[in-house]
């Protein structure tokens, strides 16, 4: 016999799926019986928060969806945090979760682990959830969760599968994975459109997303052919080369960088929901852009969202650049106007920096070029921000963070593990707050475990410096934000993980550049009030 958990496991290694994050619990006993003799690598965190975040890092690296085991009730909502991130970030997610027996299903009746409705729960985080009530309909349910991971806007998706399911005869099923339909373009009519817009402008800008992430070359020639300057969300940095004439700085939110798309005769944004933390940073208020707006995105609502489109492109990024650039079209472009006014809001952009600013700018140069093709997962601290704005990142999905959007902490750590055990040949760093960081510390357990040699870099500020900072410029007195770090020193040697306190620049790039190839973390620490920034 078969049970349904052992169809599971099947199905998942049919649709590629190599690599899974849970904490086991009495109630996936039989999923763990039906991991035995899998191919499938299994990876426990110290908390099923971190079990999403790692899937998180693992998607957004790997390209394929991040997979989680989830024990019911409480394993559910510790990973609901992790599930709206990935929500927000549209990242792929699958969660599979067990739950009480049909008969005791919504009853109240005090069962363990029981919850009024798990499905409810998580309905605002994911793009489904769905219980299994027979093994019959396991190939269905996921053959949907696989398709709107590869061809609909990805989001975390949860099955839960009742405990008498899980043991149920599953010998009749078929397990052949379903033929999953290709991500869509848009219609000849929407492209012709298009064209036709490109062709009567002039001064063209692109504003690109996490959503155009698959499509970078496409993104890099759609820029060169119309001579567009370019403008790239958090999620998106590293579409087009550092150096590149045409790349932005993280400019939405300024003065200077709205000016230039009020320049512009056609604003193409390109799998961007152009929302608040990308685009209004400092609270000024959303931009109106003068210009008239195409918005490219697979997403019909963003298609439409609060920013309306006069044309509005619904189909997947990589597949409407592709069909867009098939086809010849005639453009005029001012490419010189493009290179000097990129060059010029650049540099008035890098004007408004601080000290602490600059600063930042040299750690973060540091972190990305001490090994070559470095990952960077970031939580929501201060160096982070200044790279929401500054960063310039190498590759495509090398530089994400939990500071936009969703934006919870406790996400580094846990990210950078499941980027590394995605990609184990490249660098990955770690750049978390001694704050955000002692929300998923533990992790750090997971990371020597699971062999995940990262370098965690801790920005030790002695507290919630960023949130005290606004609590003083609104004149409110900081309450809550001076919050003791543990000595990372002795968590370090707790953990059996090497530890180091770089004092400049120049220690921090020699000892970024030996954690590269190691198979077990390090810890290292920056103390914000003794680290030298003179010695390089």
């Amino acid at each position: 016999m078969i049970t349904c958990a052992e169809a599971l496991v099947r199905l998942l290694e049919g649709y590629g799926v190599d690599t899974l994050f849970g904490i086991p619990g009495v109630h996936t006993v039989p999923l763990y019986r039906a991991l035995a003799g899998s191919r499938l690598k299994h990876v426990t965190p110290r908390h099923e928060q971190g079990a999403g975040f790692m899937a998180d890092g693992y998607a957004r690296v790997a390209r394929r969806p991040g997979v989680c085991f989830i024990i019911t009730g409480p394993g559910m909502t510790n990973i609901a945090t992790a599930m709206g991130q990935a929500y927000a970030d549209s990242i792929p997610m699958l969660v599979i979760s067990s739950v009480n027996r049909r008969e005791h299903l919504r009853l109240g009746h005090g069962r363990l682990h029981e919850l009024p409705d798990q499905r409810a729960l998580v309905a605002g985080v994911s793009a489904f959830s769905h219980t299994l009530n027979r093994p019959d309909e396991l190939p269905e349910v996921l053959a949907r969760a696989f398709a709107v991971f590869g061809c609909a806007r990805p989001r975390p998706v949860h099955i839960e599968i009742p405990l008498d399911v899980l043991d149920a005869d599953a010998s009749h099923v078929d397990l052949t994975p379903r033929a999953i339909p290709a991500a869509p373009s848009a219609p000849l009519a929407v492209l012709d459109a298009l064209r036709a817009r490109l062709a009567a402008s002039r001064r063209r800008v692109l504003l690109a997303g996490g959503g155009a992430v698959g499509a970078g070359p496409l993104v890099q020639a759609l820029a060169e052919r119309l001579g567009a300057p370019v403008a790239l969300t958090v999620n998106a940095r590293g579409l087009l080369p550092p150096d590149h004439p045409l790349l932005l700085d993280g400019v939405q939110s300024f003065d200077e960088g709205r000016q230039l798309f009020d320049e512009a005769d056609l604003v193409v944004a390109i799998g961007t929901e152009l929302g608040e933390t990308d685009y209004d940073f400092f609270g000024k208020g959303p931009h109106k852009l003068r210009a008239p707006l195409v918005r490219i995105d697979i997403d019909p609502f963003q298609a439409l969202g609060a920013h309306p489109a006069a044309l509005p492109v619904v189909g997947d990024a990589r597949a409407v650049l592709h069909d867009l650039l098939a086809t010849s079209f005639d453009v005029q472009t001012d490419l010189e106007w493009a290179h000097r006014r990129v060059a010029q809001v650049n540099a008035a952009v890098r004007a408004h920096a601080r000290e602490q600013d600059r600063r930042f700018d040299a750690l973060l140069t540091v972190i990305r070029d001490a090994a070559p093709d470095t990952i960077v997962a970031g939580d929501s601290t201060q160096p982070v921000y200044r790279g929401a704005i500054a960063y310039r990142a190498t590759a495509s999905a090398s530089w994400f963070n939990s500071s936009t959007g969703y934006g919870t902490l406790g996400y580094g750590l846990p990210a950078a593990i499941g980027a590394k055990l995605a990609q184990p040949a490249r660098p990955v760093v770690a750049l978390v707050g001694d704050g955000g960081v002692q929300f998923s510390v533990g992790e750090l357990a997971c990371a020597r475990e699971a062999r995940a040699g990262i370098a965690v870099v801790v920005w030790n500020s002695r507290g919630y410096q960023e949130i005290r900072d606004a609590m003083c410029r609104a004149d409110v007195p900081p309450l809550g934000v001076d919050v003791e770090p543990p000595d990372f020193r002795a968590l370090a040697a707790a953990y059996d993980i090497a530890y180091c306190a770089p004092a400049n620049l120049a220690e921090l790039r020699a000892l970024l550049a030996e954690q590269h190839g190691k198979t077990t973390p390090g810890l290292l620490e920056i103390d914000a009030s003794r680290f030298s920034w003179e010695a390089q």
